[in-house]
Formats: structure tokens, sequence, C-alpha cells
């Protein structure tokens, strides 16, 4: 401990004294002794001498000064300073390598390192100025008694830190999963501390082999395939082959319409090492069905689902479920001894507490693939969820992500943290947009086009009179009531919008004139029949696709309602009545025909109503617009200007990504607003004209 001159302030502070210092130094020196002497005590022996020059320290005390006191002293201000003949260049550093039980030989990385059996572990390595000390360097460090130690012809002050994680070399081990986690960022959590961590060579291998697995040089195509993969199918094939043979999980994001379905049938004729099962909504039963028996025509294909269910004699094939018979019958499924599963449209299985995703964990396989054109449709842990699944442990527990990934991430508060992040699920989550060069350069056009529309006087005076009565309700609420209160509010506007009768629930209502929104899909549809062409039309309610139906009935345009409660098999069958021409216009309940169905007939996408996340109205408008579509295809959303629908619409535009991360919570997120906030987002504001002067 360097105390300058502290003992000529002492014995000479006179007038005459030589070194110019007087009486106000010594005072200065005094009380920055005490204060030194408050963060480590044993300066507190300076102050006892007449001439505070030195003090000698015992092993204790310097062990104390090492462990905490140099620590204490910098925060009060107070440098420690050590002499240039004592190095303090002892370090460590977190090592992670597989570790071989005793009595087993080690084997080579490559199929199935990540089995049970496999084991790595952390161990700290201590080196001197970067170079690791040997195992003698290492037994004098770990049996030294004093906090100095002669080592390479240097003395070096040992830190107590570094002298604990000597001895015990080990820090701890981990299952092979939670080891690749590591290796692929780099850096570990040991006691709540994040510590860079050096990967031995074992992981080096597969690190290098997942980084380059979507990249590299791709698999053949299966022989008995009946289809020509396109350069990214093949890689995503590649992708795929490279993980479950590892295996790994993987979750296959790709957009809706690009091939997801081809893709999983390739990689099942790749590994030809047993059944795969595919767990989906019901509504996709069929087209896994039908793309199965198109591309890969020998391959056996099962239902389960249903009445008569039977799993006996299955040696390989397919096997197809719905996410509610897999439920029930996770047990029986389990005994099957799947190569793969697969669960496509995963996010039906985002909520990692519900009995559907719970029952799926469950149910044994090789390896698992997620496919799903929206993996994050809230927040992170939605991803964890289908990560999760797919590769047990890649992410840690729920609570452990959420507290060192999603918060810090979401709260944008640590951009490393982000980069770490996306090294970690990179290799894991494969992503392709339609729009990204060279995926889909063969799809036509698309073209969008928000059609801003007036309310009707009958609307008008509904909408007014219903935020006025609900505001007030809203104002006067405890939180829980008012959380229902503001629910109710934004779906009764969003109704209103729509149609009068919709809101009003009217039973035999008259429709026409009284909703712009009806008026002007007439004209669409009327544009389209005439063109020979076909249309969506997606409504989130069916109550107001039942309206619509009936007025197609009243005109007699020939037409068909898909909804949640609509049996599988008819809407197989309305698909292919579809794809034939042979019935023009599709109506759809956003939910039940969004996903999963193939409808590349039409030519025309109508939205009736704003959803809260543009992610899913994609997804329903990617029902047209995929491969396959030869024709260019018009989206129409229609919106109700000065009302809550353009005000949500103006946000969508604006900032897709405040959709993706905040509106994709939809009606439940607006709950959170302040009464204030709330009434400017609903009350209705003047448009510069209206066709019926409203």
């Amino acid at each position: 401990l360097h105390v300058c001159d502290a003992g000529a302030l002492f014995t000479e502070s006179g007038p005459d004294a030589g070194h110019g210092f007087g009486d106000r130094a010594r005072t200065h020196a005094s009380v920055a002794l005490r204060a030194a002497a408050d963060a480590w005590p044993v300066l507190e022996r300076f102050l006892e001498l007449r001439v505070p020059d030195q003090v000698t320290l015992d092993t204790d005390e310097l062990v104390s000064l090492l462990d905490h006191g140099v620590a204490d002293l910098e925060q009060r201000g107070v440098s420690v300073l050590w002499p240039r003949t004592l190095g303090r260049d002892l370090t460590a550093t977190a090592v992670l390598d597989r570790r071989t039980a005793p009595g087993r030989r080690e084997e080579p990385l490559n199929t199935g390192v990540f089995g049970a059996e496999a084991l790595f572990s952390f161990d700290w390595q201590i080196a001197l100025h970067g170079e690791p000390l040997d195992e003698d360097e290492m037994a004098r460090l770990t049996s030294a008694a004093v906090p100095m130690l002669k080592l390479r012809d240097n003395w070096v002050i040992v830190d107590p830190r570094i002298a604990r994680k000597a001895k015990k070399r080990l820090v701890r081990t981990v299952k092979p999963v939670q080891a690749l986690a590591a290796a692929l960022t780099g850096v570990v959590e040991i006691d709540d501390l994040p510590e860079q961590v050096i990967v031995g060579a074992s992981l080096l291998e597969v690190r290098e082999r997942l980084a380059g697995a979507a990249t590299r040089e791709p698999v053949a195509v299966p022989p008995a395939l009946r289809a020509e993969l396109r350069d990214y199918q093949r890689h995503g094939l590649t992708w795929l082959a490279e993980l479950t043979t590892l295996g790994l999980g993987a979750c296959l994001a790709d957009d809706m319409g690009l091939g997801k379905t081809v893709t999983l049938i390739a990689l099942h004729l790749h590994r030809g090492s047993g059944p795969t099962l595919v767990v989906c909504p019901a509504s996709l039963l069929g087209n896994w069905e039908a793309e199965i028996r198109r591309f890969a025509p020998g391959v056996a294909v099962r239902r389960h689902h249903g009445a008569g269910r039977d799993l006996e004699g299955l040696t390989g094939g397919f096997v197809l479920t719905t996410y509610g018979t897999m439920r029930n019958d996770a047990a029986a499924l389990d005994r099957v001894g799947f190569d793969l599963v697969v669960a496509d449209e995963a996010q039906h299985v985002k909520n990692p507490r519900s009995s559907t995703a719970q029952a799926l964990r469950s149910v044994g396989s090789r390896a698992r693939v997620a496919l799903t054109g929206t993996p994050v449709e809230n927040n992170l842990t939605e991803l964890w969820a289908i990560l999760d699944w797919a590769t047990p442990g890649l992410l840690g527990s729920r609570n452990a992500f959420r507290k060192v990934w999603a918060a810090p991430i979401e709260a944008g508060v640590d951009p490393d943290k982000a980069r770490q992040f996306a090294d970690l699920i990179g290799p894991f989550l494969l992503r392709r947009r339609k729009s990204d060069p060279g995926i889909a350069p063969e799809l036509p056009a698309k073209t969008e086009t928000d059609h801003l529309l007036g309310l009707t006087r009958e609307q008008v005076v509904l909408y007014e009179s219903f935020v006025r009565d609900s505001m007030e309700r809203i104002e006067r609420a405890d939180e829980d009531v008012r959380r229902g209160l503001v629910l109710k509010l934004l779906t009764g506007l969003k109704q209103i919008c729509n149609h009068p009768a919709h809101f009003l629930k009217q039973a035999n209502p008259r429709l026409a004139g009284r909703s712009e929104k009806l008026d002007l899909l007439d004209e669409v549809l009327g544009t389209v029949l005439s063109e020979d062409g076909a249309v969506l039309v997606f409504t989130q309610y069916v109550a107001m696709a039942r309206l619509l139906e009936r007025h197609l009935e009243t005109a007699g345009v020939p037409h068909q309602l898909l909804h949640g409660g609509t049996p599988v098999r008819e809407r197989e069958a309305m698909v292919a009545r579809f794809q034939a021409g042979e019935v023009p216009v599709f109506l759809l309940s956003l939910k039940a025909g969004g996903t999963g169905l193939n409808l590349t007939r039409a030519d025309h996408v109508v939205h009736v109503d704003r959803w809260w996340n543009p992610a899913v109205e994609d997804q329903a408008t990617d029902r047209a617009y995929r491969i396959g579509q030869t024709k260019p295809v018009q989206v129409h959303r229609l919106v109700t200007q000065g009302t809550i629908e353009e005000r949500i619409a103006e946000l969508l535009a604006r900032k897709r990504a405040l959709a993706d991360s905040v509106l994709a919570r939809g009606e439940t997120a607006l709950t959170e607003l302040s009464d204030a906030e709330l009434r400017d987002l609903v009350e209705l504001r003047p448009v510069e004209s209206s066709p019926d002067g409203a």
C-alpha cells in the first residue's frame, strides 16, 4: 500500500519545513487515512503510529486485502498500487469440454452425440499471462499457504477467488444441450454472473457443423420423392437432416406457402428409419394426406383421428393426428417409438402450461421438428415454448429464460444480449420469407389496398352512443371489472363498423344500404365474377360471416362458408370445390381458415375487419399468395374512417415492429391503456366527407 510521504507530513510540519507542506496538509492526510480505515479496518494501525509511514501485513491481512479490501478502498477513491516485482497476472476462465464417465471410453461426436449418456462439464482453467498452468503448477497453487507464490521465476499475488477456483476445478456438469448453448453464445452464468467460456475441441466440430448446416452443399434429394425441390427447400432439407442426425430438434419457420410440408416429407424419406407422427390442426389433415400421396406415393399414411383409431402394426410411414386427439392418446402414441414427431402450426403449443403442450412433450421420438409461419406472435416466451419442445433444455427453464434473455431483450437495455440470443437460436430456427432475394421469384405480384369507407348515419349514432355509455362505466369501474368492459367496448365498436345488424344481433335484418363495407364487397364480387376470378372473404366473427352468407344467398352469388365448427371432411370437400372452380366465393372465419389451407384458385382476398396482429392477416392472405399461385393477387382491407379501425390500421402501417411486440397481444394489451388514451383510441373523429353526409 503506497502512503506517499505521509511520514514527512507528520515529522516536518513547522514553518521551516523544506518540503513545503503545512498543517492543513497534515489534517487532510489524517482525514484521508481515517476514511481509508473505515473501508478497510486494518489501516487503523496507521492512525496509532506517531509517524504513519508503513505497516507490515500478516497473511490473514493480506488475504483480507485481496479478497475485499481492494474493492472497498476503490469505492472510497483510494487506489492500491503494487510493487512491480509482484504481479497480479493469474486469471481464471471457464472451459467447456466433454467429460468421460469412469469405465467408459470417449466416443466421437457424431450420430446421437446429444443422447442421454453424453456428459459435459465446466472447469476453471487457471493461466499466467494467458498461458495455462500445468499440473505441477496447479498443485503448488492449490496447496499454497500464503497469498504469494513464485511461478515461472516471478512472484505473483494469488487472489483468494482464483485460489478457490483452482481448488475446486469443476464448476458443474451439464447436459449436452446446455453445453451446446454455452458453446454457441460463448457465455455461461456462474453464481449469477456472466463468464466467458473457452470451448473444448469436442464441441467445436459440432458448433461448426451447426453454423454451416443451412448453407453447405445440399444432401441428395431422396429418389422416392416425386417433386423438384427448389434450392432453398434443398438447403432446408439439408439443415433438418444435419440437426436431426445430431439428435437435435429444429423449428422451420418459413413463410406460409414456401413448401414446409414437402420439405418434411423429403426429410422422412431421407432418414428412412421409422414412422413419423404429424400433429396438426384438424383442418390440415386432408392437406397432409394429399401432399404425402402426391409427393411420396409409396409411403403409407394413417389418420389417427375420429372413431376406430388404431396404431397396431405400425412400422413406418406417416401417422397424422390432431392436437386434440394427441392430447387424449398421448400415452398410446408414446408407446409407438416414433423416429420423428412434427408439430405443424406449432404456435398451438406456445403456452407450455396447457394440457396440449404437456401431452406433446410426453410423446417420445428420436428427433422433433416444429413448423410455424409465426414463431413469435406475442413475446419471446412463446418462442421458448416451441424451441424447448424441439430441443429440451437449450434455453434453460422458463423462469431462467425470462430472467436471462427475454426481459433484457424486450426492454432493449442490453444490445449484446440480443446478439448472443441470435447466436444461440440461429442454428435451430430457419426463417425464410417470400420477399427474400431468390426465394420465390416465380410468384406473381401482390397488390394491397386499404379501402377507406365511411359510416352510415345509423352506424354513427350507434358508435358515438356506445363509446359514451361504455366510457362512463369504464371510468367508474375497478381494475378487474374495467378490463372486461374495455374488451366489450372494443368488440362492440368493431361490430358496429362491420354492420349495425352485427352489433344489434338482429335475427332477420335488412342488410342492404346500412354499411359501406357491404356495398364495397358487392362491387369487388361483381368485378371478380365478371372476370371469372375467385375470392376469399375473411372475417374474425362467425356472426358476421353468417350475415354475409345471408346477403350472398339473397343476391344469388355462389358461395360457401368455413368456420371452426365445420367438420374436417367437409372442409376438405370445400377446398376441393373451390380449387376446382365450382364455387367462386369462399367465406372464412379468420381463425378457422387463416392457416394451412391451399387456396391458390383465388386471385382476390378481402379482409372485412382488421385483426390486431398483422401476422394473422398475412397468414390468411397466404392461403392464396403461395407457391402454386400463377395470377396476380389483390388484397382488399376494408377500414372505416375516423374509427378505431382506422387508428389500428395507422399503427400497423406506421410500424409493423410495434405490431409484432405490442399489438400482437391484441385487445388484452389495449386494456392497459389509461382512460384518456383509451378515449383517444375509440372516439369517432370527423372525416372530410362521407357519401351520406355522416
